[in-house]
């Protein structure tokens, strides 16, 4: 893009970029050669006199050449915070959070932008707009920036000023593509006229867009780049047991890559309960005993199978913590439209309540004692030989039994019984109800998946 491109209009809101390191400088090339007339502000004099000259702070691919022409344009300045503030409608905070001892958060840097700013809005009548763009842990915004802007500005957030969470999604050496082709753009913000104000930044750009509360802005971009390292260790994981077996791992990859509707998809990447079966643990086990065989190190691969447990034992903690003996429990096969119970993490929460002394009623429709045969009545007959004593047919008399419900199953008799709980029942949701946003306010209600 070149300033020739998108010309200056009346309508485009003045913005005011704190931290022009990587991200603030290539969203204020980017930002005013869309047409907005940017003002730059840094504490690093050098930053500021570079982007003065019409010269790049950073080396990225495009971003000398937009800078020289957004600069020569007028649409690019640097300022001091006060008058950046004074003169424009939204600032843009994109300053550095390192880390900090033991792996926490360093907020220093967002903690010092957000008191000049707040400084500069006690003196500012108009409505304006703080972005903070730099990624934080949930619950920064809120609870530690968001009262220094009010404290120094002596104002009310959602009243006299808005503020949003926008992460970015650049990477670096494709920042200026990544900026104008985004995957996504997200907007956590304090009020819906905030909101609306952020994203009309980004109008006429791809990508599915999310308004979303704070918290969850803060969330996304952490869940995003510790996915990407998810990808890159489990590579190099499977790498690594390739070639000890003397195998081409990218001929392996190449295949692995080509299933788009279970391997690179949407599909097992919600919130949910553990993973079972008769598949994906026995071959989890069978992968990573293959690797010690041959003295390969995979400490993501081997920590599948514990991690799972811990969900399971969340679980548990969840429903004893409560001090109520009756439990009814609807689902136990490993996953719905199933009557397999091998490696059911069903089973297993079944097995640990039996084993701490609770009174047990379970529902499952695919499941029935009589019919069980084979793999299944071996499993139950070893791990739970009294299943015949607590499994039932009739989703309502485990309804009545229960003081706690745990839910495992969305099937249509389990969500009825469910549905007619009574309030001092207390629901455990294993599999996020349909009605589960409804339900999370209730004080009886509990989910694993929210």
């Amino acid at each position: 893009m070149t300033t020739s491109e998108t010309s200056p209009a009346a309508d485009k809101a003045r913005l005011s970029i704190f931290g022009l390191g990587y991200v603030g400088c290539v969203s204020a090339a980017c930002f005013a050669a869309r047409g907005h007339t940017v003002l730059g502000v840094d504490a690093n004099p050098q930053k500021t006199e570079f982007i003065r000259d019409g010269r790049t702070p950073i080396v990225e691919e495009q971003i000398g050449e937009l800078i020289a022409d957004v600069v020569a344009a007028g649409r690019l300045l640097v300022s001091e915070p006060t008058e950046a503030v004074h003169t424009t409608d939204i600032t843009i905070v994109c300053v550095g959070t390192p880390s900090g001892a033991g792996g926490s958060l360093s907020t220093q840097y967002l903690e010092s932008a957000s008191q000049e700013i707040g400084q500069a809005l006690a003196t500012k009548d108009d409505w304006h707009v703080v972005v903070y763009r730099s990624t934080m842990i949930p619950g920064t915004v809120e609870g530690v920036l968001i009262p220094i802007l009010e404290r120094t500005s002596g104002k009310k957030v959602g009243v006299d000023f808005g503020v949003c969470l926008n992460p970015e999604f650049l990477r670096e050496s494709t920042s200026v593509k990544d900026f104008l082709d985004p995957p996504k753009t997200v907007v956590g913000e304090s009020d819906e006229r905030s909101g609306a104000q952020v994203m009309d930044l980004y109008e006429g750009l791809p990508g599915p867009r999310f308004r979303v509360p704070i918290a969850v802005a803060e969330m996304a971009k952490y869940v995003d780049n510790s996915f990407h390292a998810v990808k890159v260790t489990f590579g190099n994981e499977i790498g690594a047991i390739s070639q000890a077996v003397g195998l081409d791992s990218h001929q392996v990859i190449e295949i692995f890559l080509a299933d788009t509707k279970l391997n690179i998809s949407p599909a097992y990447l919600r919130p949910g309960f553990a993973f079972g079966g008769s598949c994906l643990p026995k071959d989890v086990r069978a992968l990573t005993w293959t690797a010690r065989h041959y003295d390969v190190d995979v400490p993501m691969l081997s920590n599948l199978l514990p991690s799972n447990e811990a969900h399971i034992r969340r679980s548990v903690e969840m429903i004893t913590a409560h001090n109520k003996r009756k439990i009814g429990i609807f689902g136990l096969s490993f996953k719905p439209g199933t009557d397999d119970l091998r490696e059911s993490p069903l089973v297993e929460l079944a097995e640990r309540l039996t084993g701490k002394g609770f009174e047990l009623q379970i529902f499952d429709a695919n499941v029935a004692h009589s019919r069980l045969i084979g793999a299944n009545r071996a499993f139950l007959e070893e791990r739970m030989p009294h299943i015949s004593t607590v499994l039932t047919d009739d989703a309502d008399a485990v309804l009545a039994h229960a003081e706690i419900c745990v839910v495992g199953s969305k099937d249509p008799q389990v969500l009825k019984a469910i549905s007619n709980a009574r309030p001092d029942q207390i629901v455990i949701d294993l599999v996020r109800l349909p009605d589960a946003a409804e339900r999370r306010s209730a004080a009886n209600y509990e989910g694993i998946a929210w």
